[in-house]
Formats: structure tokens, C-alpha cells, sequence
């Protein structure tokens, strides 16, 4: 019986690079050293972070004017490196409230005193729809706007980016990145801890337009975008062993068609499974259709004790990780590029089975 992690994050890995991990950890490159011993200096891991790079770059059509950082600290490390670097002009963030995560971000842009002003949230529908702007912003008056592309616990995303009026866009693109098709051009900043979809945790991918970047007083050095750019991503070491094996993952999604097949594979998935969550009589899934995510699926019976059932059942058929997020409960499925559709057609007739069982 094979086993599927569902995990929200750290979450599933290509298979072929988890394999070709094995088969080089002990010898990178015939080196006689293991990715965990070689230097951050080192001529081998120039390459790895170089063409690494260059494969995100392409992946995502990244133009020249921006640049990429692997920085650490996760998304929740950016929540502050974004405010202390952008927000130098007016002190000021806009911020669409579409749940936990969006939230995170303007607390923790409030604690080191910016003002942030909530545009729009969805709080009152209990984030089960995406919020819209209340009001057109006006130019000029807010250093950025930031939203969550995907909201991993509410199951929520973006697939339409709000107008702005000229306002730099950022995004927390954490759970989506390279799992659906983006402008890059439409952000000013981009960024996504890369435990969820592209490697192990421990690096976090940083996507600036190289504008925006400039020299600021007293910011800390980890968290500094123009020393960061200036040092290539190595004013300290790095985290060597989770670059390579992002690497690795971008090389696999450039094997396998890009984003835009990852894309249409997520839209397969996630359809299988929405569409049977809609015409049970025991699951549901609570988001607006339209703003529902591909690779973030709430779900539940509205019986906690039920709900218990359905995760140790689904444990017992090795699909593993569907408890949902202690804030909402019920089950999560996460549908991750490296998650295959079988994956999700065992999910279903876990499902059905236990639904017939439960009429």
C-alpha cells in the first residue's frame, strides 16, 4: 500500500529527487563529500546556486530588473524584511485580510511601528471568501499593498490580483509558488518559504524589483535585501543543503513542463476533490467556489468526533497529515506540484468508502 503525505508544510518532495538526494548525499559529483561538508565557497555550490537561479528565472519568468534572494527565516521572517525594507517613504502598509497568515504579516509589521491600514478583509464570513478592496487605494499613499496569494488554513487564493492604482504589490506566495502561473511584473516583491512547494524548510526564495531596493539605516543584516543582493545571497553562509535540494525541485518542475503544466496538474487535482466534496451528503468544503485554492483544501463533516474518524481511517490507508489547522479543525488536504493524482484518487475512495459506511 503506498503512502501520500498531504502535509501542509514541511510537505511533499518529487520522489526522483528525494532518490537522486540518497544517491549523492554520501558524494556530490564523484567529490568524495557530502552536500552537508562542502563550502558555501565552493566552485560545486557556486553551480548549484547559480543554476538554481537560473531555473527559477525561467520557471517563473523572472525579468532582469528583479532580483533573487535565498534568504532564511521563512515567510514569517519576511513579514519584517519587507516592511523594514519598502516601507521607507511613508511608513504606511495597505493589507487585505484573508486570514491567519495576512494577519501575522501586519502584526508584526505593527510591532515595529509601521502603520497599517486593514483594506479589506473577509474576518466577519470566517475567510471563507477573499476580501476585495473597500475603497480604490490612492496613489501615493502606501509605501505597498500585501496580500497572501494562498491561504494555506482557510483554503483560500488569489487567482486575480487586486488593482492597485500604482501601489507596489507583495505578495506572500508561500504556498502557491510555481503551483499556478503569476506575472511577476504585477509585484514589487515576492517571497515564499520553500518548505511547502519547492524543498525542505530552511530557505526562503526573495523576488524584488531591483528599484525598490536601496540602503537603510539601522536593519538588521539578515534581513537586509541590498546587502543580500550585493553579497549574492552569501553574506553568511547559507543554507547549502536546502538550495540544492530546491535545485533539484526546480530542475524536476522544468522536466515535467513548468508552471504552466504544474498548473494544469493542480486543476485536475483539486477539481477531482471539489467535486466530490459538492455532491457529498456527508463533507463539505466551506470556500466560495471562486476563490478556492488548488493546493489548499479544507474540508470536514461538522462532527468533531466524526471528523477524528474520517483522519485516523485515512491514516489507515497510508494517506497521511489530513488533520486540518487547529483553527478551523475538520481535515485539510494539501495538493502540492509533487503530490500525484493518485494520491488524490485514493483520498476519494477513502472517502466515499467511509461516507457508505456512515450513511
Amino acid at each position: 500500500m503506498p503512502t501520500y503525505n498531504f502535509a501542509a508544510g514541511p510537505a511533499v518532495m518529487p520522489e526522483p529527487v528525494i532518490n537522486q538526494i540518497q544517491r549523492e548525499l554520501p558524494s556530490l559529483g564523484g567529490s568524495g563529500m557530502s552536500i552537508t561538508e562542502i563550502s558555501h565557497r565552493s566552485a560545486a555550490f557556486t553551480d548549484i546556486i547559480e543554476r538554481a537561479e537560473a531555473d527559477l528565472r525561467a520557471l517563473m519568468d523572472i525579468p532582469d530588473d528583479y532580483a533573487v534572494l535565498w534568504m532564511q527565516g521563512g515567510g514569517t521572517g519576511q513579514f519584517a524584511a519587507a516592511p523594514l525594507n519598502l516601507a521607507t517613504t511613508h511608513q504606511r502598509i495597505a493589507l487585505l485580510d484573508s486570514g491567519h497568515w495576512a494577519v501575522r504579516a501586519g502584526d508584526e509589521a505593527t510591532s515595529l511601528g509601521f502603520k497599517v491600514d486593514v483594506v479589506g478583509s473577509t474576518k466577519a464570513d470566517h475567510y471563507h471568501t477573499l476580501p476585495e478592496l473597500a475603497h480604490p487605494l490612492t496613489a501615493g499613499t502606501y509605501d505597498y499593498l500585501h496580500i497572501t496569494t494562498n491561504n494555506t488554513i482557510e483554503g483560500t487564493a488569489f487567482h486575480q490580483l487586486p488593482a492597485t492604482n500604482g501601489t507596489t504589490l507583495v505578495g506572500d506566495m508561500s504556498s502557491n509558488i510555481l503551483a499556478e502561473r503569476y506575472n511577476v511584473r504585477d509585484f514589487g516583491l515576492i517571497f515564499a518559504g520553500a518548505q511547502k512547494n519547492l524543498g525542505p524548510a530552511g530557505v526562503t526564495i526573495v523576488i524584488v524589483r531591483r528599484d525598490l531596493v536601496h540602503q537603510v539605516s539601522h536593519l538588521p543584516s539578515m534581513l537586509n535585501y541590498q546587502l543580500f543582493m550585493d553579497k549574492h545571497s552569501l553574506y553568511n553562509t547559507p543554507p547549502v543543503f536546502a538550495i540544492y535540494a530546491c535545485g533539484l525541485v526546480l530542475q524536476w518542475l522544468r522536466e515535467q513542463g513548468g508552471v504552466d503544466e504544474m498548473e494544469r496538474r493542480n486543476r485536475e487535482k483539486s477539481g477531482r476533490l471539489y467535486d466530490f466534496l459538492d455532491e457529498s451528503k456527508l463533507f463539505y468544503n466551506p470556500v466560495t467556489s471562486n476563490a478556492r485554492s488548488l493546493t489548499n483544501v479544507p474540508f470536514m463533516t461538522g462532527d468533531a468526533d466524526l471528523d477524528a474518524q474520517v483522519i485516523a481511517a485515512c491514516q489507515a490507508a497510508g494517506l497521511m497529515n489530513l488533520k486540518g489547522h487547529r483553527s478551523v479543525g475538520g481535515l485539510r488536504a494539501s495538493l502540492y506540484n509533487a503530490l500525484p493524482l493518485a494520491a488524490v484518487d485514493a483520498l476519494i475512495d477513502c472517502l466515499y468508502h467511509f461516507e457508505k459506511d456512515h450513511a
